[in-house]
């Protein structure tokens, strides 16, 4: 028996952004379904940094981000919960004059965007941060960002689309999409078997890594990596750092959380495109670097380490919005880890795309017509994503 179901709008992808589009769109009225492979926020979603963060972006995403951080503050209403959101402020790090040139010269194209990015160096710097080590010159603040918890926040917006009425299917698995006319036909199969054929009027491409599956089954697969971000945390330590952290050209990311565990990041896990897994040889030579700019941690235990996969695209942008293909299908994918502030935001602007067709959030630069024919790749029947 085939379990046959209609929607207005399909989203295939249970993370942090198909979850939030299911929201959105039950929110105005749609029939919605969401269909994830495996558990709604266990991916890139759910095992990410935690960062909410404007400063540090392209200036292309900023007005995206504005939008998006400013759902960030309606969580409990929104979803139940605040996802232990906090407005710590992100401080972006300089190591070197060269560096705090440059945090310079992006306050210049950020502020007229309302980040308020505050640059620091040399005694006054010294003495609002005596924890930072030497190996810190300056930095850049902005006082709005914050940190989450994406093992809450991600899972949280799942059930809240539920509860608005979007029928979520977890260990849910799309093997295989076609357009017949002016609907999508969609088959899929639970993992105790069940087969499900599901007509649909939208299709939303949400899959996270695996997004390059479902565009490449409309002819428009783009070159996109699997990358797999390294992460740690250490035991409980005496509260000491003020904001979530980050570092002019990369490498290095920490917050701390409540209960005094710090939250480390930098360099790359090991995967196969489907599976990933940390590296020690990372974690350490990070922590070493870490150390430099936060001497706290020098003696600290590390409790556990892990990595998710994340797609990223050449450019570091991701891909949202129409197909050039297919009439109603829409992309949502590539996030590069970025993808944390921005998937609320995402939600609001695919939900605008469906009902109203068109937002007033700029989009174009993530258009997946950038790529060009040349990223233009095979169909990929048969795949589960």
């Amino acid at each position: 028996m085939t379990e046959k179901l209609r929607f207005d709008v399909l989203v295939v992808g249970g993370g942090l952004v198909g979850s939030s589009t299911a929201l959105m769109l039950a929110k105005r009225g749609l029939k919605v379904g969401l269909f994830e492979r495996r558990y709604c926020g266990a991916q890139a979603s759910g095992v990410n940094y935690g960062g909410v963060r404007r400063q540090g972006r392209p200036v292309e995403q900023l007005p995206l981000a504005v939008r998006a951080r400013s759902i960030w503050d309606r969580l409990p209403e929104l979803v139940g919960t605040d996802g232990e959101f906090v407005v710590s402020g992100h401080l972006r790090l300089a190591r070197s004059v060269a560096d705090l040139a440059a945090l310079e010269a992006y306050a210049q194209l950020a502020n007229p965007y309302g980040l308020d990015l505050q640059v620091m160096s040399g005694p006054t710097f010294r003495r609002r941060y005596p924890w930072l080590g030497e190996a810190a010159v300056g930095g850049s603040l902005c006082p709005g960002d914050g940190h989450a918890n994406p093992r809450v926040v991600s899972p949280a917006f799942a059930r809240a689309a539920r509860a608005a009425g979007a029928d979520v299917r977890e260990q849910t698995a799309v093997t295989n999409i076609v357009r017949e006319g002016e609907r999508f036909v969609v088959q899929a199969r639970h993992d105790s078997g069940a087969a499900i054929e599901v007509q649909s009027d939208w299709l939303v491409n949400a899959a996270g890594a695996w997004g390059n599956t479902v565009a490449g089954s409309f002819g428009e697969a783009i070159p996109m990596e699997p990358i797999y971000p390294n992460m740690w945390v250490t035991e409980p330590l005496p509260f000491f750092i003020d904001h979530n952290l980050g570092v002019y050209g990369g490498g290095i990311y920490a917050r701390q959380v409540t209960r005094g565990n710090v939250v480390i990041g930098g360099g790359r896990g090991l995967g196969d495109g489907e599976y990933a897994q940390p590296l020690t040889e990372t974690t350490r030579t990070v922590m070493r670097a870490a150390c430099a700019l936060l001497p706290a941690l020098k003696d600290a235990l590390l409790l556990r380490t892990w990595t998710g996969v994340e797609g990223s695209t050449p450019d570091d942008n991701p891909v949202i919005g129409f197909s050039r293909t297919t009439p109603r299908l829409l992309h949502a994918f590539g996030f590069s880890g970025g993808g944390f502030l921005l998937a609320p935001g995402v939600g609001e602007v695919l939900s605008d795309l469906i009902v109203e067709g068109g937002s007033g959030t700029p989009i174009e630069a993530f258009s997946i017509g950038r790529f060009g024919r040349e990223g233009v790749g095979g169909r990929g029947q048969g795949s589960r994503w």
